[in-house]
């Protein structure tokens, strides 16, 4: 039997649907991890300081989303970190090392991020998932800078890339290596069971969370320490945070997030609402 790249055996599907995540070690190779590092180098350098841009907190999404994040669902933007600013709103430290994340179309308008967000081993990977007509709805490469990369709070992605049914699946790829010290995700493994606690909402004034959060205790999180060029999929229904970045070195992750478009229907609520359908990395 021919195994093609990206394929999940028995195991590793039967392990993603006891625990809601998956860890695929060396998924991405060497080359794959520095072109995206240095074309998002490249990126930084163009970024002019001075143009919109926001700051991106999970604490205070509702303070801080607007239409800079908005209008990002189909652009390359860039947002900062809470903390690379003084009292009189200055950088801190250079730009370079100032922003939280790029998003949220790195994988429709940059050729580099394309190729590895449209090629055959993620595709295959989804197939094995149970994929028809899968779509990448967002992307991100999220910073984690090193002393000021913010806390990302539990959370369950399909709360913000909600279809009916929910068919979201995040691709978290470690770009450097992710460990305790420098802000690696956390899990609780099996949450993904206990279905969407809550959604967040885009009206008429904004976006909103339609409940409170639950309290969380951190004894059920486990940690997920991964080397550079390793993948962990995520369910979109698994509770999972990271935590600030208070080690001298980053973290840089290529995130993308996944939904399915063969018998479901995108939430007009969602936050992102786009002018034109993405394409389909595959339809079967």
């Amino acid at each position: 039997m021919v195994v093609i790249e990206g394929n999940l055996s028995s195991e590793q599907l039967q392990f993603f649907d006891s625990n809601g995540y998956l860890v695929l070690e060396s998924f991405a190779s060497q080359e794959e991890i520095q072109s995206m590092r240095k074309r998002m180098e490249q990126l930084l350098d163009e970024f002019d300081c001075s143009s919109d841009a926001s700051v991106f907190s999970t604490k205070n999404q509702q303070e801080t989303t607007n239409d800079h994040f908005f209008e990002s669902a189909e652009k390359i933007s860039f947002f900062w970190e809470e903390k690379a600013f003084d009292e009189d709103r200055n950088l801190k430290q250079p730009k370079q090392l100032s922003i939280n994340k790029v998003g949220h179309a790195l994988h429709e308008k940059d050729a580099v991020f394309n190729k590895f967000s449209s090629s055959d081993k993620v595709s295959s990977m989804l197939r094995s998932l149970g994929y028809k007509r899968p779509v990448v709805i967002q992307s991100m490469y999220i910073f984690k800078q090193p002393g000021i990369g913010g806390e990302v709070v539990p959370h369950q992605d399909n709360s913000f890339l909600y279809t009916e049914p929910t068919t979201c699946t995040g691709l978290w790829l470690a770009l450097e290596d992710a460990t305790i010290v420098n802000g690696c995700l956390w899990t609780i493994p099996g949450s993904h069971k206990n279905g969407l606690v809550r959604r967040f909402l885009r009206d008429e004034s904004g976006v909103h969370f339609d409940k409170p959060s639950p309290c969380y205790y951190q004894e059920d999180f486990v940690s997920l320490e991964v080397k550079a060029g390793s993948l962990v999929v995520i369910h979109g229904d698994l509770i999972h945070q990271s935590f600030e970045n208070q080690s001298s070195k980053s973290r840089h992750a290529y995130s993308l997030h996944v939904v399915d478009t063969n018998g479901c229907k995108w939430a007009e609520d969602n936050w992102i609402r786009r002018n034109v359908d993405p394409e389909p990395l595959f339809s079967s």
